[in-house]
């Protein structure tokens, strides 16, 4: 590996740590707080309801592309980051602290998204994000989810590819959809760069206009890939994951460390955390690094199916090792 992509690498790990462990942090205080979105988080449904909504949106972001309503969707998801950060800094600020900071992240998306301003909105959003279905989502719905996902990643990367639509309105948008890791110092995704040079295909979205390549985009939760072969990480300057890619896995993480019956691991800070919830993360980064591989050897690949297989065989393996009978462990 290249010391570019050892740093590409390096950089998209920690994005998702800090996702992870952030989402681990706001468990307890989100469910002190009353933030369960479902009244039994136990039902199979709720992962339908989730499913459903995330069609409809892929339906309304490419309809808003295909008729020039780019800006609807570039404020809708500029909204809902300020959202999620006062829905994040509440449950340890107060509301006073909390409200001027969250419209603080929704103004610098707005008027200057810079990369590191998207990736740190980002990661709010992602842990956030998280952390609200983690304790909304059972195990058994939370599985459900992710390998529904994970199909419907595959099926829309390989198979319908209308994700290539919602690349081409996404990338420019620059909103924390997607988190962009720079390869290159002195990288920036600012329109006065002239359209800087880009690719990725983690599984997630890509983008190389100098290139020519085709690309695959996100919805807010599901993530594609580019399409046929691209250029050498050596030659890329950044690539781009989707947000969805770093929530979705992160959501069991979340759940186990909540709903799993395992005992939990005392790490002498307010963390959520059990064997279950630890080794769906392991398998998460497993997952990641087989993907970014891939990636930088110029394939593209769906993201979900290794991330979201690799949290579920973590959570699996973690739970028969925390002694907890495979059925229970499956929310059966």
């Amino acid at each position: 590996m290249t010391s570019r992509a050892f740093r590409g690498a390096a950089f998209a790990a920690l994005v998702f740590l800090l996702v992870q462990l952030g989402a681990l942090a706001l468990v307890p205080s989100f469910e002190a707080s009353g933030y369960q979105q479902f009244e039994n988080p136990q039902n199979p449904t709720n992962s339908l309801v989730y499913i459903g909504l995330i069609l409809v949106m892929t339906a309304l972001m490419l309809a808003a592309f295909k008729y020039e309503f780019d800006w609807v969707v570039r404020a809708f998801v500029v909204f809902t980051s300020g959202l999620l950060a006062w829905y994040v800094l509440g449950v340890f600020l107060p509301a006073i602290a909390a409200i001027p900071l969250s419209a603080l992240v929704a103004v610098a998306l707005w008027v200057y998204p810079e990369w590191y301003v998207i990736d740190a909105a980002g990661v709010v959003m992602g842990a956030g994000a998280a952390g609200l279905f983690g304790i909304s989502f059972g195990i058994l719905p939370a599985i459900l989810l992710l390998a529904v996902l994970a199909v419907y990643d595959a099926i829309s990367v390989y198979g319908t590819e209308h994700m290539l639509e919602l690349a081409e309105g996404v990338m420019d948008l620059r909103v924390p959809v997607v988190l962009v890791i720079p390869l290159t110092l002195g990288f920036s995704i600012l329109p006065e760069d002239d359209e800087p040079e880009a690719e990725s295909g983690d599984g997630s979205e890509a983008d190389d206009r100098a290139d020519g390549t085709d690309t695959e985009a996100s919805s807010p939760a599901d993530e594609a890939a580019v399409e046929g072969e691209g250029p050498d990480v050596a030659d890329r300057d950044a690539f781009f994951i989707g947000l969805g890619d770093a929530v979705m896995p992160t959501v069991l993480v979340a759940s186990a460390a909540h709903f799993s019956p395992a005992k939990p691991l005392d790490l002498g800070v307010d963390l959520a955390m059990n064997l279950p919830a630890l080794t769906a993360m392991v398998g998460t980064f497993l997952g990641l690094f087989v993907l970014l591989r891939m990636v930088f050897a110029g394939r593209a690949h769906a993201g979900l199916p290794l991330l979201n297989g690799g949290a579920i065989g973590g959570y699996l393996l973690g739970s028969v090792a925390a002694g907890v009978p495979i059925v229970t462990a499956l929310g059966l």
